[in-house]
Order: C-alpha cells, then structure tokens, then sequence
C-alpha cells in the first residue's frame, strides 16, 4: 500500500478550489469553469473523497449566531510528556474546544475555546486545568477577527446547553 500523498492534477486543484470557495457550487458549474462535463467533475469528487484529499463538507456559521459570543485560544502546559492521545481523549470531552493541536515551543498543546460569554470561559478554564496532568495554562482573548472570512473566524458546532449539574452538553 502507498502511503504517499495522493497524486492530482490541475483539474482537480481547480475543482478543490471551486468547493472551498463554495461547497455548494454543483458540478455542472464547476465542469463549466473547468472544462468538463458534471459527470466528470462527481467522479473525480468521488475520487478525491475516497483517498481522503477532500475529508467533507461543511457550512460556516456565524459563532454568535449560535450563543458563542466569547473566544480565546488557550496554551497547553502539561506536568511530563503528556502524549498527544491522552491530550486528544481529554480535549474530545469538552464541547467547548473548536480546535486542539500539539505544538512547538514552550506549550505543549494550543486549544481554540468558544464560549457563550466570559464567565463561560472561566469555567471551561477551570475544568481544563483540573485535569491531572495540567501544570498550567496562559489564554489569550480574541477581541476581533482581521479575516473575517477565514475558517477560524466561524463556527462548525453548536453553542453548550446547561445541564441541571452545570456541565455543559451539546445540542
């Protein structure tokens, strides 16, 4: 088996393209600006989805749109080497964490945390630094988005709802 990347040409550069710019764009479009017919562009979509170059589609949605109205990115310091699949079994537990990744430099991990206000985020900062492994951490607010079109300026996942026990759960 190959374990290289997948191999693909300019056609399918562009057709990526077309979707990133709008996942709803339909092939017909697309063939039209490519220069293929719509059959052509879905199997080649097919096959960029089966080995794995395209991973989905999605919407982007204004955060606040869906009760996340707070937003900072908080640095990672774990007591020893905290293995990235522990740091991953953990991050997974709070709805709260758009995006978590181990990192280079001083932290260990960097996590991007949508909240629906500030309070919000201290409890979710508090629950993190609970966790037995965490020596500490150091966060930084987001106060506005300079691109506002990029992918990190939207939301991908529904805002908590309170629980009785005060956990929050995703609806």
């Amino acid at each position: 088996m190959n374990s290289g990347p997948t191999p693909f040409d300019e056609l399918d550069r562009k057709i990526i393209t077309a979707l990133m710019a709008n996942a709803r764009t339909s092939f017909a479009e697309i063939g039209a600006a490519v220069g293929l017919s719509s059959t052509a562009v879905k199997r080649r979509v097919d096959r960029l989805r089966d080995t794995g170059v395209i991973t989905g589609f999605t919407a982007t949605v204004k955060p606040s749109a869906l009760g996340w109205r707070t937003e900072a990115y908080v640095e990672v310091y774990c007591e020893g080497a905290a293995p990235p699949r522990r740091l991953a079994e953990v991050v997974r537990g709070y709805p709260e964490i758009a995006a978590a990744m181990t990192v280079t430099g001083g932290a260990d991990a960097l996590l991007h945390v949508r909240a629906r206000d500030v309070q919000h985020f201290e409890e979710v900062l508090e629950r993190i630094r609970a966790e037995p492994f965490i020596r500490k951490t150091i966060s930084v607010m987001v106060l506005s988005h300079l691109l506002p079109d990029s992918p990190e300026a939207g939301a991908n996942q529904p805002a908590p709802v309170e629980t009785s026990a005060g956990a929050a759960t995703v609806r």
